[in-house]
């Protein structure tokens, strides 16, 4: 009987989304994060009656057909592009990005990795990085005697010291666009690579060309909304328990046959 491995598909489909749903759940509090979703699609249908076919006895055709389903995969884990409120941190570092883009980070490969996290820090070497010690472009150095940073909406990084008046530009954050950003393929850390899908990287400033801006003292946080994740998650719940009844019962069937004499 086909309805066990379908069944058994629709369990699995039902795990995947409560893989997704947990990882969603987990990053209630990181930066920057959006929330992910799970998508499905239908398996391929045994034809036994192909619709249109021209019956034999008048030659008529069927309206419909039988097409047997034969179950369910996960067709995609997609993002959910959506902008997570704006904390208050007052860090000189802290920048939120309202809108489009994203920062662009040197891995330690030498390759462009992507991120939405604004947790900036200063190295050693008074360079800007990331919370994981990656450069951030365009490679900006901070001056050791610098009393303060002020970064404005387009990404200018200026800098005050104690004996003048006037602060001192630094350097300028660039923002990177895609064609389709969910095609970027996440590698952790809060950071993304470009994949065949998601296009090459348009690099630009901040609030032009429809780019987000900047703004000092904020970081974004989680789009995650935990009611509707929990809310999901008992709806994936009560699937398993559906396609574990239908084993259950095609079980007993299968006993009721085996006793048929």
């Amino acid at each position: 009987m086909k309805a066990l491995q379908i069944a058994a598909s629709g369990m699995s489909a039902q795990q995947t989304r409560v893989d997704v749903i947990a990882n969603n759940l987990a990053n209630m509090s990181t930066t920057g994060y959006n929330a992910r979703r799970a998508d499905f699609a239908d398996l391929h249908y045994q034809q036994l009656a192909r619709p249109g076919t021209v019956t034999a006895e008048d030659g008529r055709m069927l309206p419909t057909g039988i097409q047997l389903g034969l179950g369910v995969r996960p067709s995609s884990v997609s993002v959910v592009l959506a902008q997570g409120s704006l904390a208050q941190t007052n860090g000189d570092l802290d920048v939120a990005i309202e809108g489009r883009g994203y920062l662009e980070a040197t891995l330690p490969s030498g390759a462009a990795a992507f991120t939405r996290d604004g947790a900036l820090k200063r190295s050693a070497e008074g360079l800007i990085v990331t919370s994981d010690g990656h450069e951030v472009a365009p490679g900006i150095t901070i001056p050791g005697d610098a009393s303060s940073l002020a970064i404005n909406a387009a990404g200018e990084v200026y800098a005050y010291f104690g004996d003048q008046l006037q602060p001192q530009l630094l350097g300028q954050l660039s923002l990177s666009s895609f064609a389709n950003e969910k095609g970027l393929e996440a590698i952790g850390s809060n950071l993304f690579i470009e994949s065949p899908a998601s296009g090459p990287p348009v690099a630009g400033t901040a609030g032009l060309d429809g780019l987000g801006t900047f703004r000092q003292g904020y970081l974004e946080e989680s789009s995650v909304d935990s009611v509707r994740e929990v809310t999901e998650l008992i709806k994936a719940q009560r699937g398993y328990e559906l396609n574990a009844k239908v084993i259950t019962a095609v079980d007993q069937m299968l006993a009721a046959t085996t006793q048929v004499k």
